[in-house]
């Protein structure tokens, strides 16, 4: 899965891959569609997965 995939803007598309990232962590992959569906979110995951 890419950033690209996930339905992000390009401002920050551009900025993801400025800061030399190319591929989302798990708990990245799950939170980003739901956030963007418009949904809160209360999210889990081991310290330093993003």
């Amino acid at each position: 899965m890419s950033f690209e995939s996930l339905g992000l803007r390009a401002e920050l598309l551009r900025a993801v891959s400025e800061q030399g990232y190319s591929t989302p962590t798990p708990i990245q992959q799950q939170a980003i569609p739901v956030v963007l569906g418009g949904r809160d979110l209360l999210g889990s995951a081991q310290t330093g997965t993003g």
